[in-house]
């Protein structure tokens, strides 16, 4: 068991511009904020899972499954500034952020985040990469990570990185950054109190506010399938994935 009290929150905001209520869209006939909180609960390593939400509705939806749900500010610009209003009220040593469009996560992935963090007592941040495939790399909707010889995040860009320059015939690496994000919670509030940097703007990636801090992020590697849903058609891609777990 994790020795330290941690609570997962599950930003759900009901405005999406590109897939508007979202967090209460159906998946296999069940509401995905809901599927993704029943996921995070299965984690013998969460304390506590809340969902921060800024409608009423959707905090109607996790009661009624037999989650909890607390009302945030609809202002909020980031999921993190979510997050963050939602610990303020939270006793706990770490924060797990688990975005609300993830309805695959799983229990060891999320173990996989929190252990850096049984080993490093110094350490304020950790997230998760996966192999990508190379074919893949030019999608800018697609966040890529590079990382230092001890695992330290170096960089976060939804251009490839790194460029390869000088052999068109060598095998390319990338690594697709997963959002998962695990804080101790004090760093977390001091984190959404910081203003935005230069990069993120750039790149429009919050994660690089804590890179130009001088704050280091823990990266894992994962083999863990995971599949976002940012658009409507992205459903039917979870329905076939949970279809092919239940059938092993």
């Amino acid at each position: 068991m994790n020795a330290l009290k941690t609570a997962a929150v599950i930003p759900a905001r009901y405005d999406s511009s590109r897939f508007p209520a979202k967090a209460l869209a159906k998946i296999a006939g069940k509401e995905m904020v809901v599927r993704v909180m029943e996921a995070v609960q299965k984690s013998e390593l969460i304390d506590e899972v809340i969902v921060a939400t800024d409608d009423q509705r959707i905090k109607v939806v996790v009661e009624a499954n037999g989650g909890r749900a607390v009302m945030t500010s609809s202002e909020h610009q980031t999921g993190t500034d979510r997050i963050a209003e939602a610990a303020e009220g939270i006793e706990a040593d770490l924060i797990v952020n688990v975005q609300g469009d993830e309805p695959l996560i799983k229990k060891e992935t999320i173990a996989q985040a929190i252990k850096p963090f049984q080993e490093e007592k110094n350490l304020k941040m950790s997230t998760l990469k996966r192999r990508l495939d190379p074919k893949k790399a030019a999608n800018p909707d697609i966040v890529k990570v590079v990382v230092d010889q001890d695992d330290y995040a170096l960089y976060f860009s939804r251009s490839p990185i790194p460029y390869y320059r000088d052999d068109e015939k060598k095998a390319k690496e990338y690594f697709q950054h997963i959002g998962l994000y695990v804080y101790r919670r004090d760093f977390l509030l001091d984190y959404s109190a910081m203003s935005s940097t230069t990069l993120e703007k750039a790149e429009s990636l919050e994660q690089l506010r804590v890179l130009e801090s001088g704050v280091k992020i823990k990266v894992i590697e994962t083999e863990a399938k995971l599949i976002g849903v940012d658009r409507k058609e992205d459903i039917e891609l979870v329905e076939k994935e949970l279809k092919k777990r239940n059938r092993t």
